[in-house]
């Protein structure tokens, strides 16, 4: 009988790295910068689902326009996305994503994902995201709204660990 390697032990499943995703709250976006290092920046993030026939759920995160990252991106549309939890060895938990960027600029498009991601971070971990914004939050992202734009990530590989699946045998 073959053995199972440790990388396939550890692996999520599609379920757990969408529960996972869903759990986690802040996500490590690497692209590569102007001298050629890479630019590692800690964005929120929503899920959302991807269209029709595509592997899903899809990141979508909201940046000032006029960002590092976004002058990276379109030089070269590709990220490496980071999340990851868990603080000792067998508890450690994550999903990297090699991703395509894609920009989005119309206000309308921008303005619902900004609403989506402060209805997201506006409840506990762990909680639906609240139904609606005090109106003075809703107003901020509106007028924030016009200085960013919408990242939407298109994962091409991903890779995920779960130690606690291994059951404190390393």
């Amino acid at each position: 009988m073959p053995s199972v390697s440790r990388r396939e032990q550890i692996k999520m499943s599609e379920a757990e790295v969408a529960a996972f995703l869903g759990e986690e709250r802040t996500m490590t976006c690497a692209t590569s910068g102007p001298r050629g290092w890479p630019h590692l920046m800690p964005l929120w993030y929503v899920l959302r689902d991807a269209p029709a026939g595509q592997a899903g759920p899809r990141l979508w995160a909201w940046t000032y326009g006029v960002s590092q990252k976004v002058r990276n991106v379109e030089r070269d549309p590709r990220a490496t996305l980071q999340v990851e939890a868990g603080e000792q060895y067998e508890e450690l938990r994550g999903v990297m994503l090699e991703c395509d960027v894609l920009v989005h600029r119309e206000l309308d498009v921008v303005k619902a994902l900004g609403h989506e991601i402060f209805a997201r971070y506006a409840s506990p971990r762990g909680q639906p995201p609240v139904e609606n914004l005090p109106p003075a939050v809703g107003e901020m992202v509106d007028k924030q709204a016009a200085k960013r734009v919408a990242l939407e990530f298109v994962e091409r590989h991903r890779a995920s660990w779960d130690h606690r699946k291994l059951g404190g045998t390393y």
